[in-house]
């Protein structure tokens, strides 16, 4: 029963957030600004849209190719259809579910690979390191363009107090976890030790990568795309075309946080993209409409291609899974 009011809370606590988001953003505007906000949907270059959503593709594709040089070490050869199809009913899946995307990549491909789940979902952890560092890099970037309002901004909104008291609980709950698993001799400590030595298998397996080149340089590929694809986007509308480059990493940087909050990004995205090119003189109507064309052309994209492989992977594999 508890557990399955935890899980009801996951799901829908998020999409509270963003529903309520939604309403609170909205409900600020003047039928004025709404007026204008629908022009600026009406107006928009849907070609530039078109090609940013495209250039998400083409990442995804390489995300997939990339997956099996963490694989390989490991002694599994999946195939690239199979692979693309795992991250793309990944990125459906934390539509509906937060962060369980992870999760249904890594059983897609014990499904149909035969790669046990440990070691698979260990690689993917992997690359959302190899992920947060990169992102960082574009943090560093942003600070180092914007650094002066962006302080004066965090300033204002940040409780920092709250922030180190929260962070010194995280430590200590993080503390106790580990001394549970080194002293305690229950079958969860010993499950949970099994599950963390196949997880920390999968996440070395970056270490043992013959070809650890190719994959720095494909997940700079990545990232790339997923920049061109934003700023590709911002062409979309005349008043975010000309926006300067500090201004477009930081919103760039801001707009990704948000998947982690909501799911992927639903409520927040547009309201943190409309949020942070506020702080740079933008107008609300623009931010938002730029915003929920970007996010929304993204998230189509991805029910289209997320739906139609959870319906492929058992045709494409029906070979297998008639052996």
């Amino acid at each position: 029963m508890k557990k399955s009011f935890y899980k009801f809370l996951s799901i829908a606590l998020p999409l509270a957030l963003g529903i309520f988001l939604i309403w609170y953003v909205f409900k600020q505007f003047t039928p004025e600004q709404l007026t204008e906000l629908r022009l600026h949907f009406e107006n928009a270059n849907y070609w530039y849209v078109t090609l940013s959503v495209l250039l998400s593709v083409v990442s995804h594709v390489i995300r997939a190719y990339r997956w099996n040089f963490l694989l390989q070490p490991l002694g599994y050869f999946p195939k690239l259809a199979n692979n693309f199809m795992a991250v793309s009913v990944a990125y459906l899946m934390n539509i509906f579910i937060p962060k369980s995307g992870e999760v249904s990549r890594a059983v897609v491909l014990t499904k149909y690979e035969d790669v046990p789940f440990d070691k698979g979902f260990g690689t993917i952890i992997s690359e959302r390191i190899v992920d947060l560092i990169l992102l960082a890099l574009f943090i560093g970037f942003a600070l180092f363009l914007q650094f002066d309002v962006l302080y004066d901004y965090l300033i204002d909104v940040v409780p920092i107090k709250k922030l180190v008291l929260f962070m010194g609980i995280g430590a200590v709950m993080f503390l106790s976890f580990l001394a549970f698993l080194r002293y305690s001799k229950s079958k969860l400590s010993l499950k949970i030790g099994t599950l963390i030595r196949g997880l920390k298998e999968g996440v070395f397996s970056i270490l043992k990568m013959k070809k650890k080149g190719a994959f720095i340089f494909w997940s700079l590929v990545i990232w790339g795309l997923y920049f061109a694809s934003f700023y590709v986007a911002t062409q979309a509308l005349q008043q975010t075309a000309g926006i300067s480059l500090g201004i477009l990493v930081t919103a760039f940087v801001v707009g990704s946080f948000t998947f982690g909050f909501t799911n992927s990004g639903f409520g927040t995205y547009p309201a943190a993209v409309m949020g942070i090119l506020l702080v740079f003189g933008i107008a609300e109507t623009v931010g938002t409409a730029f915003g929920w064309i970007v996010w929304t052309s993204n998230m189509a994209y991805i029910i289209i291609s997320g739906g139609i492989s959870f319906l492929a992977l058992p045709f494409y594999n029906k070979k297998k899974l008639t052996t």
